[in-house]
């Protein structure tokens, strides 16, 4: 096997080697000094990678490091230190049965401050927020890639489901996986090429965790059977509220309808997020006798307002930070968008307004809300995502009073 740094070339060779799209159409020819091999040779084992693959203790990573293994490459396992002494005891487990270094980078100081802060300063402001996205761009993938950039490795596997494709031009695509009720392209959607260029997923071609779990067991993984984590790792089996009335203190206040009624009281903003429908505690039934939902929540007036379902309909949604996987979108442009990891994508065109975009959905959507995350696809290629500031229900003015996300 080649061993050591395989690279591109400046100029295009044979088109079955797609490069890793860092400028010009690369195209891989075994000859240079770039870190990272094309996609073909990733998977070929003609050319041994020395790869870092992320160990979380859980049954995803576990296979997934044994995958890269089966490929021929070098593994060495790496423990991002932000969770419990079991999941770090777990990823060891999994390395001593496969044979592999385990190393354990502590980044449970990022973390808090740029995960769990961002979390709760969120719903101070009365947002909603992902904080998955925001662990990948700034702990997850931004230490583990940077890190193993520094040590040497030449490429970084995780236990996402998710598909990197190369396009025409040579540009790493983050795509759905081959499974939809395990996709994770959404949280992914923060990455650039600088990213996904350096990045396998081995898990996405795979079409059921069942099939996970089985390999696991025929491989003796001791995490074969271990229960599948929760969405937000560090939010235990109290929930959110149980997490958030550790962080923030009450903050009594008035509940009141669309016509500004004031109709009950609430103890905080914090409690609530938009489309919410218990809890509400208003004493009463509505007079119509229809359900009631939380439609807006303005924290620094400590009001929560609640109205009928159709109050949720939102048509349009202004967003800042617009972040591309690949090549840039042109005003105007038209695909589907997502507001949640598993959610349903809606049909929607955007439209640049100097530093943030107008997402303009085809027919209204429900229950969309500031601090969200509006990820945007071209079928199944994830092409960017953006904020959520503001949103817009049929018949609000415009412009949209946008609410400041935290930094």
């Amino acid at each position: 096997m080649v061993r050591g740094p395989h690279t591109h070339g400046e100029v295009v060779y044979p088109s079955s080697h797609l490069g890793c799209g860092r400028g010009p159409v690369r195209v891989c020819h075994c000859a240079g000094g770039e870190p990272f091999p094309c996609l073909e040779c990733q998977v070929s084992r003609s050319f041994q990678m020395r790869v870092a693959v992320a160990l979380s203790g859980g049954v995803d990573s576990a296979v997934s490091a044994a995958l890269v293994q089966a490929q021929g490459h070098d593994v060495v396992g790496v423990h991002l230190l932000m969770g419990t002494a079991q999941e770090t005891a777990d990823a060891q487990r999994v390395a001593d049965r496969l044979g592999v270094e385990l190393l354990v980078w502590d980044l449970r100081e990022p973390f808090t401050e740029q995960v769990i802060g961002y979390f709760v300063d969120s719903y101070a402001r009365g947002l909603t927020p992902n904080p998955c996205l925001r662990c990948n761009r700034r702990v997850k993938f931004g230490g583990l890639l940077a890190r193993s950039r520094a040590e040497g490795f030449d490429a970084v596997a995780t236990g996402h489901y998710a598909r990197i494709t190369r396009s025409r031009q040579g540009l790493a695509e983050l795509r759905r996986a081959a499974d939809p009720r395990k996709d994770q392209s959404y949280v992914l959607a923060v990455l650039g090429q600088q990213e996904l260029s350096r990045l396998m997923f081995p898990l996405g071609e795979i079409t059921g965790k069942d099939e996970v779990r089985a390999l696991a067991d025929r491989l003796g993984l001791p995490v074969a059977d271990k229960p599948d984590s929760t969405d937000i790792c560090f939010i235990s089996a109290g929930g959110a509220g149980e997490f958030l009335a550790g962080h923030l203190p009450d903050r009594p206040g008035d509940i009141v309808d669309e016509d500004g009624r004031v109709i009950g009281r609430h103890k905080g903003t914090h409690h609530f997020t938009i489309g919410q429908r218990r809890g509400l505690r208003l004493g009463r039934p509505a007079s119509d006798g229809r359900p009631r939902y939380v439609t807006g929540i303005d924290a620094a007036a400590n009001i929560v307002r609640v109205g009928q379902g159709s109050a949720l309909l939102v048509e349009q949604v202004l967003a800042e930070r617009l972040l591309l996987t690949g090549a840039d979108l042109p005003d105007g442009w038209h695909g589907a968008v997502q507001f949640r990891a598993h959610g349903a994508a809606f049909p929607a065109s955007m439209r640049r307004e100097g530093d943030r975009v107008r997402v303009v959905f085809d027919d209204p959507v429900s229950s969309v809300a500031p601090g969200q995350f509006v990820v945007l696809y071209e079928q199944d290629v994830v092409r960017g995502c953006a904020e959520i500031t503001a949103t817009r229900r049929p018949g609000d003015p415009d412009p949209l009073p946008a609410q400041q996300v935290p930094a």
